[in-house]
């Protein structure tokens, strides 16, 4: 069975825009250095004392977190994207063998094989 790369951009295009979605919304991107960085979420009345404080910082650190994995994500897909119609697309970062049918359809932006998965940076 060999991969259907129409479909795949399609769902990679669709998981980028997505991903885009959710890091507007819990983050900004910084021009200058091209990073997404968590913004804190808004509130319309001061902070009544130091336990709200800690609880909108810890709030900031949960988004600064999720923001990390998302940007990873992206940055995965975005290169999955740019792959689309190169030699080195499907094919395992480590061992050059052609990714499984099976893992491509399930994660387009997969770069390694399942023999591999483990050693995906």
């Amino acid at each position: 069975m060999a991969l259907d790369k129409k479909k795949l951009k399609e769902k990679l295009e669709k998981e980028r825009d997505v991903l885009l979605g959710e890091l507007r919304d819990i983050g900004k991107l910084n021009p200058e250095t091209g990073e997404w960085e968590a913004v804190p979420e808004a509130i319309d009345f001061p902070e009544a004392d130091s336990n709200s404080a800690a609880d909108r910082f810890e709030d900031y650190e949960s988004r600064s977190s999720m923001l990390k994995d998302l940007e990873i994500r992206l940055k995965n897909i975005l290169s999955a994207l740019k792959r689309m119609d190169k030699v080195s697309f499907g094919k395992c970062e480590i061992c050059k063998k052609d990714i499984e049918v099976s893992r491509m359809e399930a994660n387009p932006a997969a770069r390694t094989c399942k023999e591999h998965i483990n050693e995906e940076v």
